[in-house]
């Protein structure tokens, strides 16, 4: 499936979290979400990215905004991940890759002339009438939770 474009409508979804409680995106109807897309816990780059969004967090909510990552690890991945980094926002475990899809953010990639299917990183900004209002391609972990703020302040 294709990257849902600014201005469309975000898919709507329902994941279970590292804390076991399950989200839906119409939960945060009248809020902003930062819904971002990492391929793998404790990895080094999904790590930084982690952490940025956790440091970055208090200025995030006092724009109106929640933030919530979704990888295909499960739940318990989830919980390590997030107990080892102190992460303080819900990650979501899409372990048969459904949101991942309807995102488009499933995608072949490249490594060494080897093909394999897996995540592109990609965060969208979820307007609080749940229509999407931005969407970050490939992104660059550093520097990238300060773009997010950049964007929710626009």
């Amino acid at each position: 499936m294709a990257i849902p474009a600014p201005g469309t409508a975000a898919p709507d979804f329902t994941l279970t979290a590292h804390d076991g409680k399950r989200y839906t995106l119409k939960d945060f109807r009248g809020k902003s979400v930062v819904l971002y897309f990492y391929p793998k816990d404790d990895t080094s780059g999904c790590t930084k990215e982690a952490c940025s969004f956790r440091d970055s967090l208090a200025a995030i909510k006092r724009k109106g905004a929640a933030v919530l990552g979704v990888s295909p690890d499960g739940e318990a991945s989830h919980r390590k991940f997030s107990d080892k980094y102190d992460l303080n926002f819900p990650l979501l475990a899409d372990e048969g890759k459904e949101v991942l899809q309807k995102y488009g953010v499933w995608q072949e990639k490249s490594m060494y002339g080897r093909k394999y299917m897996g995540v592109v990183r990609t965060t969208f900004i979820i307007d609080p009438k749940g229509k999407v209002a931005a969407v970050f391609e490939k992104v660059k972990v550093e520097g990238h939770a300060d773009e997010v703020l950049k964007a929710l302040s626009a």
